[in-house]
């Protein structure tokens, strides 16, 4: 986390983006539901089928209990270690001793963090997926972007939530202090066995990790998908300095998820049908983005006509709560085609700083950009005006009037969002262009 927020007051912090924003009639729709989403994020444990509990609310990821004849089962391991103790707690009798096995879905670090507190001494078999302990961690951007999507920096009354999370790394710092290895892996497409006398089958689900597997419980109808299936739309092409998931792997994993016919859904708390949509929303996306590529256009053309059909695009489980349909057509776009986009003056183009100081000249100089870029704001012509001021920051990163102007822009593009990543990333950006700025 930035060090600054502890140099900055949090009301300080509120006053300067509340200075910032427009006293204009405001179009906050989108964050009013985004805002209404967290509600899925409270506090509980629930029943979902006899012997199976999930624990929402109290970690970034779901925690999932197992009864079985002679211990417990847990899939997935919450965030961090106190993150898996209020859930221990909250499981209370439920959580029948000893644990006899621990099961990760994948390895991203808010399902596999918690896993010493749910062992403590009873040394179960840890199983995951071979490719989980070959997974090649993601380079990232300067190791800050995930803070900034996940709005670790952001002050509370700034803040809503992470999209298919309340929070990551804001209250507890990232830590794996509580990761335990995999005692025991596969490498096939599934996994057959009997734990605490209960049957399970393991299948290898691969889509927002390379390593995800799905538990199946085919006595009781309930599947546990991981990050496979979330309650809202998945985030193929993440923005924070990771490659692209491949939609036709999530698309094959739905299928084989779909086939089984479950009844319940861990995740969404949802059954066949729901799965169904999510891999008629991914599949559309990808099939017009392919048309598109086909008859020569570029990600700019095809963002503006690939959507999700009207009947996918208002089920809840699509929502862009958390990834974008527009991300997810750059992503495969860049992933299928690379980065030229077929016009040839892109081939060699002027470096940012030379275009930059061309187009300014243009205008009539810098003071005559930043009155258009104010005209802009007046406009609510929020995109323009950022990239106005981004013209004088490339050649003068101090200027005063550039920074205040992108970062009032940033924080009315943030405050539009129903994607939780894009208003984290809007605002944070937007507080480290405004926070060593003098008073206005």
């Amino acid at each position: 986390m930035h060090g600054w927020v502890c140099r900055t007051s949090a009301l300080a912090v509120t006053m300067l983006f509340a200075s910032c924003v427009s006293a204009a009639a405001q179009d906050y729709t989108a964050r009013e539901k985004l805002r209404a989403h967290s509600n899925e994020f409270r506090k509980e444990v629930i029943r979902v089928a006899d012997g199976v509990y999930v624990a929402v609310g109290y970690s970034a990821s779901n925690v999932i209990l197992i009864q079985g004849d002679t211990g417990s089962i847990i899939v997935d391991t919450a965030t961090d270690p106190v993150a898996a103790r209020a859930i221990r707690s909250a499981l209370g009798d439920l959580l029948r001793a000893p644990v006899r096995a621990i099961i990760y879905t994948h390895s991203h670090p808010d399902h596999t963090g918690g896993a010493r507190v749910f062992a403590g001494t009873d040394r179960p078999e840890i199983l995951s997926h071979q490719r989980l302990v070959q997974a090649v961690p993601d380079i990232g951007r300067a190791g800050r972007d995930g803070g900034d999507q996940f709005g670790m920096a952001l002050p509370e009354s700034m803040y809503i939530n992470a999209g298919v999370q309340m929070e990551v790394g804001r209250v507890t710092p990232p830590t794996r202090e509580g990761y335990l290895p995999p005692t025991r892996t596969f490498s096939g497409d599934q996994l057959l066995l009997t734990i605490a006398g209960v049957r399970l089958q393991i299948l290898y689900t691969p889509g927002e990790t390379a390593d995800a597997i799905s538990v199946w419980l085919p006595e009781k109808r309930v599947l546990m998908p991981g990050d496979g299936f979330l309650r809202a739309f998945p985030n193929i092409s993440p923005i924070r300095g990771a490659r692209p998931r491949s939609p036709e792997d999530w698309i094959a994993s739905l299928e084989k998820m779909i086939g089984l016919g479950p009844e319940f859904v861990l995740g969404g708390q949802a059954a066949r049908a729901a799965l169904t949509a999510y891999r008629d929303g991914i599949k559309s996306i990808l099939d017009q983005t392919i048309q598109g590529m086909k008859q020569g256009e570029r990600p700019d053309e095809l963002v503006v006509h690939v959507k999700l059909p009207a009947d996918l695009a208002e089920n809840p489980y699509l929502q862009e709560f958390y990834g974008g349909v527009e991300w997810t057509v750059r992503g495969i776009y860049a992933d299928r085609v690379g980065w030229f986009d077929g016009n040839a003056t892109t081939l060699f183009p002027l470096p940012a700083k030379d275009r930059a100081a061309k187009l300014i000249g243009l205008i009539g100089g810098p003071d005559q950009v930043l009155a258009r870029g104010r005209e802009a704001l007046a406009a609510r012509e929020f995109k323009w005006a950022a990239e106005l001021a981004d013209y004088v920051l490339a050649n003068d990163s101090a200027n005063i009037s550039a920074k205040r102007i992108k970062g009032q822009a940033l924080i009315e593009l943030g405050e539009r969002q129903i994607n939780a990543i894009a208003r984290n990333y809007y605002l944070s950006s937007a507080m480290y262009l405004l926070r060593d700025l003098p008073p206005q």
